[in-house]
């Protein structure tokens, strides 16, 4: 939000108060307190009349300032907060005559008391600061008022994160608020709005509020990076690395690690779509095509036609197509699929379960007791008040009895529009509420999986979410159209929300809206299978590849198969994901904080640390991508290229950029029906471009993530030592490039002369 009129006036009806001195200051034992009036104190008449800030210190982690201003504190705080780590550390204080130093860590904010003003250093490095004019309070029009922050955005300063988001990667220039709407991937709405920012210079900074957060990402002061809140309150946590990936490390330490899904969650998710016409002998029909062709397929997905129309959300099959449900689903998993069903968090009026739902107080009301109704989306629908424990206990009853019957998943899908003029069960504030309702909804749908299927079998299908949603994955990008545009926009909106602390991303391969052509379906499909979840779905037409071409399906089935077998590598990825935090799909200039060029790239990623991805987005075939210092090798030619530059190539259909970082060690499996296997067995260790007295590690781990096996590469002259500790069935080392050959189980060091 915008309260100035150019760089010297203020815009009409608003005044903005800052702080000119800090004129009291106590110390507790884990934290400071500053008192600053907004004026200069010159005699005791001064103390007399007008705002005065009053802002707390504290480091709940290493590396990690908290910073809370309030102007009146005595205004009530009601729920909903964030779950966010709630401990203090001791803090160290120094306090000099016209200084005040706040450490955490490496991390130390310095305060000037006589020209108000914050300083944050990383040792000696001056990483940002607050001027004299960075924090504020703003009486607006009426009875509004706001807080608001500023920090300088320096020289060749970039910032990302927000959420996902479909707009330019780097947020410089864009106006971002923080609000959940529903509103497809061509817009500058999102379905997944985090007040939680990266910036490529080694830090991070969380506004720890739920509710309606506006940044001016330099498009106010071109300068300065500014959040602002209504009210009088405002919170947030700044967050030292010296890397970006340190920062999410830091955040989701803060806020919640996204959680490990299942091995089988990613192999390929096969969806009836949307509006099509379906039944269980359609089901049958796309799940056997798909084996006589030999594609392997992991999950097959319910869409919402799995009940009748105009009663969404019911839980109940329609039984004109699907007579039989249970025995379907038995006959279904027989075949060795998972099942997933799409659910939303809203009741409609000729649902069996509005009456129920209206009469017990399971529905949010509006402020004169009536249920609050609509008829976008399902005609006079309500929507389930998840603040109350009684409706959650219903809510998940119901899913309960899809469980029983052999439901494996849920697609929660919706939960952005969540009404404002409402009251909430437990009295929570509604404009709080809005975006954190997506927090609340999916929780109760995982956490009946957790409790029912096992915690190593819990994901949801999620579209909605807030900051620590990513503690219920999966996520997915949400209603794309069927171009290269969008396919392109959907991988903008997938890095902005991994580098906002979410672990893992799916999309619509091959889009949502409308039906991409051949050409398109068959880029994108390379791009869906090399993303850390893959999932055929769409709008108003099938997404089985023979309808589209022969070739689509065997590039389907190529792809499937290669991810399949990359599975020993990926789900070692998945596993340090869910430790750290730090995404499978992630930005380059996560990996490559140090190369300029990487700061600016949106159209290719890194999956794990070793695997550099370009998806093509041309009918012409032509790739255009950056590949770092060193010598990378090409996943499926073998292919050595020097790093360093920028590379145009043409590619077909089977191929794509793919490169192997140098200095890998890429364990792979089998290239078979399933993504859930025996890592240990059949094990192919890659090893890619080790230099001279280089050594280095990974761990293998089953499909339970627990490892399996370390391997340690090390390099003397032309001699390469592997050791492999822990696999205890025999093994292939093939280093690329060089050698292949294979190993009797129970070897556990193996010398190559290069």
């Amino acid at each position: 939000m915008k309260f100035t009129n150019g760089n010297w006036l203020v815009r009409d009806g608003y005044e903005i108060h800052f702080p000119k001195i800090i004129h009291e200051v106590i110390e507790h034992d884990e934290a400071v307190t500053l008192y600053a009036p907004c004026k200069q104190i010159n005699h005791r008449g001064d103390t007399l009349d007008g705002p005065l800030l009053t802002i707390r210190l504290s480091a709940p982690t290493d590396q990690v300032i908290r910073v809370q201003t309030w102007h009146f504190s005595g205004v009530e705080q009601k729920s909903p907060q964030f779950s966010v780590l709630h401990q203090s550390r001791p803090v160290q204080v120094t306090d000099h005559q016209n200084e005040i130093r706040f450490a955490s860590g490496d991390l130390v904010l310095k305060i000037d008391k006589q020209n108000f003003g914050l300083s944050f250093y990383d040792v000696t490095r001056q990483i940002t600061e607050i001027d004299g004019k960075g924090l504020a309070w703003i009486d607006g029009p009426g009875d509004q008022s706001y807080m608001r922050g500023q920090l300088r955005l320096g020289v060749g300063e970039y910032i990302y994160g927000l959420g996902e988001r479909f707009t330019p990667f780097i947020k410089n220039g864009q106006t971002v608020d923080i609000w959940n709407e529903d509103g497809g991937t061509s817009s500058e709405q999102s379905y997944k709005n985090i007040p939680f920012y990266v910036s490529n210079k080694g830090y991070g900074v969380f506004v720890n509020q739920p509710d309606w957060v506006s940044y001016e990402i330099g498009s106010e002061v071109v300068s300065r990076i500014q959040y602002s809140v209504e009210g009088e309150y405002m919170d947030y946590y700044f967050f030292n690395g010296p890397s970006p990936k340190d920062v999410i490390t830091r955040y989701t330490e803060l806020t919640g690690k996204p959680a490990l899904p299942p091995a089988w969650s990613f192999g390929l998710w096969l969806s009836t779509s949307f509006t099509t016409d379906y039944n269980e002998q359609t089901v049958n029909h796309f799940i056997d095509g798909m084996a006589e062709r030999g594609i392997p397929v992991s999950v097959f997905h319910f869409d919402c036609f799995w009940m009748k129309a105009f009663e969404w959300t019911n839980f109940i099959w329609d039984r004109r197509h699907f007579p039989d449900p249970k025995a379907m689903l038995a006959r279904l998993k027989d075949k060795g699929l998972k099942i997933c069903v799409w659910i939303n968090p809203y009741i409609a009026q000729q649902s069996a379960l509005f009456e129920e739902a209206m009469n017990k107080g399971y529905l949010l009301k509006k402020p004169n007791g009536d249920v609050w109704q609509w008829d976008l989306w399902q005609a006079g629908m309500g929507i389930v008040d998840f603040t109350n424990p009684d409706a959650c206990r219903w809510f998940q009853g119901h899913l309960q009895s899809l469980i029983d019957m052999g439901v494996d998943s849920f697609k929660t899908d919706f939960g952005e529009r969540i009404p404002t003029n409402v009251v909430y069960d437990d009295g929570s504030n509604p404009r709080k509420m809005h975006n954190y309702y997506a927090y609340l909804y999916n929780q109760v749908v995982y956490e009946l999986l957790e409790r029912e299927k096992g915690k190593e079998e819990a994901i949801v299908f999620a579209r909605s979410a807030t900051a620590g949603s990513q503690k219920f994955p999966v996520h997915w990008g949400g209603d794309c159209d069927s171009t290269y545009e969008a396919m392109a926009e959907s991988l903008r909106g997938g890095l902005s929300l991994t580098t906002s602390g979410f672990g893992y991303w799916s999309h619509d391969i091959g889009g949502f809206e409308n039906t991409a052509t051949p050409d398109v379906f068959k880029r994108w499909t390379a791009f869906g299978l090399l993303s850390s979840h893959s999932r055929f779905h769409g709008s108003s037409s099938y997404r089985v590849p023979w309808h589209f071409d022969e070739e689509a399906v065997e590039v389907a089935r190529y792809f499937t198969k290669l991810k399949n077998s990359l599975m020993p590598y990926l789900y070692s990825e998945a596993v340090t994901t869910s430790k750290t935090g730090i995404p499978m799909m992630r930005a380059m200039f996560l990996e490559f904080c140090d190369d300029p060029l990487c700061e600016v790239l949106d159209r290719q990623y890194m999956l794990g640390d070793s695997l550099l991805v370009a998806p093509i987005f041309n009918p012409e075939g032509l790739a255009s991508f950056y590949l770092p210092e060193g010598r990378w090798t090409h996943l499926l030619t073998n292919e050595v290229v020097e790093g360093g530059k920028w590379i145009k190539q043409t590619y077909n259909y089977f191929s794509l950029p793919l490169f192997v970082r140098p200095h890998t060690i890429l364990p792979v499996g089998v290239s078979g029906e399933k993504s859930d296997y025996d890592y240990g067995k059949q094990l192919t260790l890659r090893i890619y471009q080790v230099d001279e007295d280089a050594r280095m590690k990974r761990s293998v781990v089953d499909s339970n993530g627990d490892v399996i096996g370390d391997i340690t590469v090390e390099r003397k002259h032309r001699q390469l030592t592997v050791n492999v500790d822990g696999i205890e069935s025999a093994y292939q080392i093939d280093v690329v490039g060089h050698k292949t050959f294979s190993v009797e189980a129970g070897t556990h060091e193996s010398v190559i002369i290069l």
